[in-house]
């Protein structure tokens, strides 16, 4: 089941926010015109509720600078998005 914890306008998510599924947070970030994941924000992972993902969003999508993380806690990525891909790597040590 999908829950969302933040601020509303207009009948709409608008402003912070965070988004459960089956009591895990998978988001914490901006919500603008019922549209989520515009600005900054974080993913988790469902099943242990690590940090999967760190960075911009817009319309939904990963766009900007960004980090996604493994199931452990490690960097596997750190670079720019657009619409979702990514586009060049920042070399990791």
């Amino acid at each position: 089941m999908l829950i969302y914890e933040g601020e509303y306008s207009e009948w709409e998510r608008n402003g912070k926010g965070k988004e459960y599924y089956n009591g895990n947070l998978i988001f914490d970030g901006l919500f603008v015109n019922g549209r989520k994941w515009n600005g900054k924000g974080k993913e988790f992972y469902y099943y242990n509720n690590r940090l999967k993902f760190e960075g911009e969003y817009l319309n939904g999508e990963k766009n900007g600078r960004g980090k996604e993380f493994d199931y452990n806690g490690k960097i596997i990525f750190e670079g720019e998005y657009l619409n979702g891909k990514r586009k060049w790597r920042k070399r990791l040590l």
